[in-house]
């Protein structure tokens, strides 16, 4: 049987692979071939050679195996937009591309707002700046975390409390209030959208949005907040970054972080942490040092909550201040990548 005679069901997947290899071009497949182990490389090298002549049915079918694995295995189809955004801010620089974008963005949506999605943080800004508060806050609290975050940042220091506590205090929003919305984007963007009850806001997604601000910001927004709500501000500090979310960071900046601290913090944070987090901790100092630690904790005894608490917070705030220098990066909150 010729190389051209090949079928589909006798194509080993190295040849299927081999053929899709064929159909990228060059520059791609060149880029591929450098992420492969040599062993990779000569495999898949020998089967471009045996599939050069396979028909075009063959190739066709391939390429169906290969968009429907895509299908099952990413989000194509479903939340493209950021991908759709970068590729063509890459291609185009940001101002072209939003241009673009203007004209080519989706005609539905389940969101009454989602075409935020494709416009970068200052044109968000600038677009809701003459809103009223509470229109900023829904606007706001519709957008991914960290989009919000950069929002925030670039709305008036005066008026970034006062969003912070509307967004902590929405709940579920009604079509009455989206139809609101819905009028101010239609307005801006001559867009129509589709109305529905809508689960934003709330007090966890005004802390996590916060989470996604510098200390120094979120500090002014929390005393500000406390003048008219401490109940509120007290909440938001609950279910912004605390001690409990390290155990989701890697070893990398938890050591970093450890040794930032003094020893006797470190051993009253870690008395009332739970195991899972303590052991993780352990494992990031050296044996002697975890040692140590353990040696301390015991000689304690029981100590009081409060005491516990305030050393967590103190780690904390070490931990922030790292990840807004760009020292390291704390999993559950923005910040720089590390370097």
């Amino acid at each position: 049987m010729s190389r051209k005679d090949l079928s589909f069901e006798q194509l080993s997947p190295v040849q299927r692979a081999a053929i899709l290899m064929m159909l990228v071009g060059e520059e791609t497949a060149a880029h591929v071939l450098k992420a492969m182990s040599p062993s990779e490389v000569e495999e898949l090298g020998a089967a471009m050679y045996t599939v050069r002549g396979v028909s075009h049915e063959t190739v066709d079918a391939v390429l169906d195996e290969f968009f429907d694995m895509l299908r099952d295995q990413t989000d194509i189809g479903y939340g493209a937009n950021a991908y759709v955004r970068n590729v063509l801010n890459n291609a185009l620089g940001s101002y072209k591309a939003q241009s673009v974008l203007s004209r080519i963005k989706p005609a539905s949506s389940e969101r009454p707002i989602e075409i935020l999605d494709w416009m970068d943080a200052p044109a968000i800004a600038e677009l809701i700046l003459d809103e009223h508060p509470q229109i900023i806050s829904l606007i706001v609290a519709s957008l991914d975390f960290s989009q919000a975050a950069d929002v925030l940042k670039l709305l008036p220091e005066d008026l970034q409390p006062e969003i912070v506590q509307r967004v902590a205090n929405l709940t579920t929003v009604q079509p009455e209030a989206l139809r609101e919305l819905e009028e101010v984007m239609q307005r801006k963007f001559k867009a129509n959208t589709t109305l529905r009850a809508s689960q934003i806001g709330g007090v966890k997604a005004a802390a996590k949005i916060m989470n996604f601000t510098r200390q120094n910001m979120e500090q002014r927004i929390l005393k500000e907040i406390k003048k008219d709500d401490k109940d509120l501000m007290e909440a938001l500090q609950d279910n912004m970054f605390v001690f409990e979310n390290l155990i989701k960071s890697d070893d990398r900046a938890l050591q970093t972080l450890l040794r930032g601290i003094e020893q006797e913090i470190l051993v009253m944070a870690l008395k009332g942490a739970d195991g899972a987090l303590r052991s993780k901790l352990l494992g990031c100092m050296s044996t002697r040092a975890a040692a140590n630690i353990m040696d301390e904790m015991d000689s304690l005894g029981p100590v009081r909550l409060t005491a516990v608490q305030q050393a967590q917070k103190e780690v904390i705030s070490v931990a922030r201040r790292l990840a807004d220098e760009g020292t390291i990066t704390l999993a559950g909150r923005g910040g720089e990548k590390m370097v």
